[in-house]
Order: C-alpha cells, then sequence, then structure tokens
C-alpha cells in the first residue's frame, strides 16, 4: 500500500458512492449468504443451489443488452437512483416472505430472478457513472481497483457476520440487514454534486444501437479478447462458489458459520488482490497480471477442491479468491479505459452480460456434474480449465507483442532504406 493507493477518494462524489455501496454490499452479501444456506438446508439439494445462482444471474444476460442502451440513452444518475431503490424493495419483500415463515423455495427463487432484472440495468448505469464522479480521469483505473476492493471487503465481512446472525437471531434478520443497507447507498447518491446533465438525442431506434455495440465490440480486437476469457472463466470456473455450502456442511462437517469464515476467507484473498491493483503506479502491463493471477486463481482452486485439511483448505480459499479478483477488476479496468466514451454504456453490458450471463449457465453445468462425479472433482476440473485459460491469455500476449514488434520493423523499413542510400 503506498500514496496512490487511494488517489481517487480526492474526488468527493466518488467518496460518497464508495461509502454509501460499501455499508450496502454489505448487506447484500449477507442476503447472498442467508439464500444459499437456507436453500441448501431445506432441500440438500446441490442442483438447486446452480438453480438459485441461475435465477439470480441469467436476467441479468438477458436484459444487459437493454440495459446498456437505457444507460447509454438517458441520464445514468437518475437510473441508478432507480435501481437501487428497487432493489431495496425486493430485500423488503424477500425479508417479509421470510418473517411470515410460510414460504417455498421456487418463492425465494422468484425473487432472486427479479434481483438479476434489476441488476441488468443497474450494472451499465453504476459502471459507467463511475467514470464521472472522478474528477480526474488519470485516477479511474485507482477507483475501479478501490471499487472491487469495496466489494471483496464486503464479501469479507457479509458473509461471516451473517453466517453469525444465522445461528443467533436466523435467516430474517440477514435479509432485514441488507434491506436497511440501502439507505446508505440511496442517501449517498442524493448527496452527490454531479455535472448538470445534457439531454441525449435518440436519432437510432434501441435495435441499431445494440447492433452498433456488437459492431464496435467485434472491430476492437482487445476488448473483444478481454470479453472472451471473461466468458470463458464465469461459464466454467467462477460457479465453484455455489458449492462453497457443501464444503461447508458436508466435507468439513460444519454449520453456517463454517459457510461464512470459507466465504470470508475468499472474500480476504480478493480484497488483498484488489489492494494491491489499486497501489499499482500507472503504466503497468494489466494484461500480463491477468494472465497471472488466472493461473493462481486456477492453481488455489485445484489445491483446494481435494484439501482434507480445514485450516489448509482456507488458506488456498484465500489464494484462490486473490486470483479470481483480477478476473472482474482487470477486465472491467482494461474496458473501461480503452473504450469509445459514447459506447461506454454498452460495452460494459457486454461485460456484464459475460459475467453474469455465463455463471447462471456454468452454476446449472457444475451442479449437474457434480451431482455425477463429485464436488471435489468437479471444483478440481474447474481449477483445470482456470490454469489452461491463463496459458491461453499469455499466449495471446506473446503474440500481440511479436506482432506489434513486426509492424514496428516493417514502418522503420523504408526510412533505414533511404538513410543508407
Amino acid at each position: 500500500m503506498n500514496i496512490n493507493t487511494f488517489n481517487a477518494f480526492k474526488s468527493r462524489n466518488y467518496r460518497l458512492y464508495f461509502t454509501g455501496q460499501s455499508i450496502s454490499l454489505v448487506g447484500t452479501w449477507m442476503q447472498k449468504t442467508a439464500v444459499s444456506w437456507v436453500i441448501y438446508s431445506q432441500t440438500h439439494s446441490k442442483f438447486l443451489l446452480g438453480v438459485t445462482l441461475f435465477a439470480s444471474l441469467f436476467p441479468s444476460f438477458l436484459f444487459s443488452f437493454l440495459g446498456g442502451v437505457v444507460s447509454d440513452r438517458y441520464n445514468r444518475y437518475k437510473l441508478l437512483l432507480a435501481t437501487q431503490a428497487a432493489s431495496m424493495i425486493q430485500a423488503v419483500l424477500l425479508t417479509l416472505l421470510v418473517f411470515f415463515g410460510h414460504y417455498f423455495v421456487w418463492e425465494i427463487i422468484a425473487l432472486s430472478a427479479l434481483l438479476g432484472i434489476i441488476n441488468a440495468f443497474d450494472v451499465p448505469a453504476r459502471q459507467s457513472l463511475v467514470y464521472e464522479m472522478v474528477d480526474d480521469k488519470a485516477d479511474l483505473p485507482n477507483a475501479l481497483a478501490l471499487n472491487s476492493s469495496m466489494v471483496n471487503l464486503s464479501r469479507l465481512i457479509g458473509p461471516g457476520i451473517a453466517g453469525l446472525v444465522l445461528e443467533k437471531f436466523g435467516d430474517t434478520i440477514c435479509f432485514g440487514a441488507n434491506a436497511a443497507s440501502f439507505i446508505a447507498v440511496i442517501g449517498s447518491l442524493l448527496m452527490m454534486r454531479l455535472p448538470k446533465s445534457k439531454p441525449k438525442s435518440h436519432n437510432n431506434n434501441i435495435i441499431f444501437e445494440l447492433k452498433e455495440g456488437f459492431t464496435y465490440i467485434k472491430n476492437t480486437p482487445s476488448i473483444k479478447f478481454v470479453l472472451l476469457m471473461l466468458a470463458l472463466i464465469s461459464l466454467m470456473v467462477l460457479p465453484f462458489s455455489t458449492l462453497i455450502p457443501v464444503y461447508a456442511k458436508d466435507i468439513f462437517k460444519g454449520t453456517a458459520s463454517t459457510f461464512g469464515v470459507i466465504d470470508s476467507l475468499i472474500g480476504l484473498g480478493a480484497f488483498s488482490g484488489a489492494i494491491y491493483l489499486a497501489s499499482l503506479k500507472p503504466g503497468h502491463n494489466l494484461k500480463k497480471i491477468l494472465a497471472i493471477n488466472t493461473l493462481i486463481f486456477g492453481g488455489g482452486l485445484v489445491v483446494f477442491s481435494h484439501m482434507p485439511n480445514y485450516y489448509v483448505a482456507l488458506l488456498f480459499a484465500a489464494v484462490t479468491g486473490f486470483g479470481m479478483m483480477s478476473q472482474i477488476t482487470i477486465s472491467n479496468t482494461i474496458i473501461q479505459t480503452t473504450v469509445d466514451p459514447a459506447m461506454r454504456g454498452r460495452v460494459i453490458s457486454f461485460y456484464a452480460m459475460a459475467f453474469f450471463g455465463m455463471q447462471p449457465l456454468g452454476g446449472l453445468l457444475v451442479g449437474g456434474i457434480s451431482q455425477k462425479i463429485g464436488v471435489p472433482d468437479t471444483v478440481l476440473g474447474e481449477g483445470v480449465v482456470a490454469v489452461l485459460i491463463g496459458l491461453l491469455q499469455l499466449r495471446y500476449l506473446r503474440k500481440s507483442k511479436l506482432k506489434k514488434e513486426t509492424e514496428a520493423t516493417l514502418a522503420l523499413a523504408p526510412i533505414n532504406t533511404l538513410a543508407s542510400n
């Protein structure tokens, strides 16, 4: 950690955003932990854990394109206020459902799907608005890394608190705490002083703007490759998290607190990685760091998958979290710092689709495979896939470097010829 770590905090609007989101995200992770624990405790079905992930994320995949267009066409600040208010209502409904006690699993899954729809509009607006919150645009990579540290610190704190609350007070308090946490983020948004938004003209229809965003990505190889790798990781590796309740309850013979501790150690590793990224000085090769951390991610999963010792498993859960964090943060940073501002919302919607859209499909896939071959072997396979993706990223970097060197040599050839003459 150095003087560069908190550069983005110089911007008042970003400080407000960071504070409000930090509180809200702790509640979000408490709710996620409680939902997984309630579903598995009631059904003992690994497959339904995958279904729950599918329900919470797949709607984001379906509607993220529309969310990106809406973010580019309308006032992102007002859109974000609306999505946060809607998320608060969803949390209140979930709290009331559990409080009255007479509910079915499908009702929890349905409310998870509702949150997924809201997130399809929330993510493009929120991620795009960060650019406007930072006064000095050179601090944008730092702001995005701090965002990741915020998410992962909440992942560290939230599940641990949720585990204790579940045991001592019950699931209603977990869900209620998340509903109350939205007061902080909505309050911080209302306190911001953003530049006055200029009305945007809409000369083209939504379908045309969707196609325009897709064509832009297709013709920008660096962004296209990042999105493709994120989609593969989200489909085949990130759904390992849906199996953590099985490790806590069946493999380590623990309780809700055990689940919270494992999830928190993953969050601790991810938080450490985010702080490392925030401390980097400008000029580092983020794509190389992404490839190396993907290898770390895979290696951590491979060891964790069959580790019988609980405490050593916790260590490699943290290693896994460190590597996992880069997939989201660095991919987002590369996109935000290279994309055309007019395309930012739409490109981020493709980013959201790659991240949120592939995970639910992967959750179903992983849930089904784990029923056939067992949870440890499934997680081992996910680790091997991550290692292969990391090697593919290193190969792409090498080819890109050789291509640039060849182009530079060809560009210098006429100059050298003239000099020799």
